[in-house]
C-alpha cells in the first residue's frame, strides 16, 4: 500500500517537512516514490506548497493520505470532509463548459 505522508527535514528543533508518496512499510525518513511538495510550520502563516495535479493523481490511484496530510488536503480542497478525493477545479470547469458556449468564453477571459 502507498501512503502520502510527511517526511521530516531541517535542523534540530527547526522542523520542516516534505510531502512524499512512500510505501507504507518504509521508515518516516526512508525510501519514497515521489516528492509532492513541502510544508513549513515555522513560518507565519504556515507555508504549504503542493503539486496539486500529482497529488490528485496519487489519490485517484488509491494512495492513502496520513492524518496530517489529509487535514492539509482538506484545506486545499483536494479531499472532501469524508476523505474522498475532489477533482481539480480545471477538470470541473471543463466538464461544466462542455454544453455551454458562454461558459467557455467566460473561462477563457
Amino acid at each position: 500500500m502507498v501512503r502520502i505522508r510527511l517526511r521530516r527535514v531541517g535542523a534540530k528543533k527547526k522542523p520542516s517537512y516534505r510531502i512524499v508518496v512512500a510505501p507504507k512499510e518504509a521508515p518516516r525518513d526512508g525510501r519514497f516514490i515521489e516528492i509532492l511538495g513541502y510544508y513549513n510550520p515555522r513560518t507565519e502563516p504556515e507555508t504549504v506548497e503542493v503539486k496539486l495535479d500529482r497529488a490528485a493523481y496519487w489519490l485517484s490511484v488509491g494512495a492513502q493520505p496520513s492524518e496530517p496530510v489529509a487535514r492539509m488536503f482538506r484545506r486545499l480542497n483536494l479531499l472532501d470532509e469524508n476523505g474522498r478525493p475532489i477533482p481539480l477545479s480545471q477538470d470541473n470547469a471543463e466538464t461544466q463548459s462542455n454544453g455551454d458556449a458562454s461558459a467557455v468564453s467566460a473561462s477563457a477571459a
